[in-house]
């Protein structure tokens, strides 16, 4: 239970007051990259294509299954950077991998 002191923020979200502390504490926390199976990804991670991509600027098809080794997270939840042997600086959205 917080205390009697503490500030109280209306949470347009919930309809409700909350402690002013925990809305700052929601609002500082950092989203989480996940793969299309709802896995947390994180640095360092293999991942496995689930569809074939074609990488635009490119003639390069990416096929399903294929391993990336060494993912990056971005500052976007959605995106992860990573490496191909045949493609470097390639950014993958998280919809289209699955954790290894």
């Amino acid at each position: 239970m917080a205390a009697d002191d503490d500030d109280y923020v209306y949470d347009e979200v919930t309809g409700e007051w909350r402690p002013a502390s925990e809305m700052a504490a929601a609002a500082n926390a950092k989203p989480v990259a996940k793969d299309s199976a709802g896995n947390v990804l994180a640095d360092g991670d293999s991942v496995t294509l689930i569809k074939d991509l074609k990488v635009k600027g490119t003639n390069t098809t990416l096929k399903q299954g294929t391993v990336i080794k060494s993912i990056r997270l971005t500052e976007d939840p959605e995106e992860i950077d990573c490496r191909n042997d045949t493609i470097k600086g390639l950014v993958l959205r998280t919809e289209f991998v699955r954790k290894r």
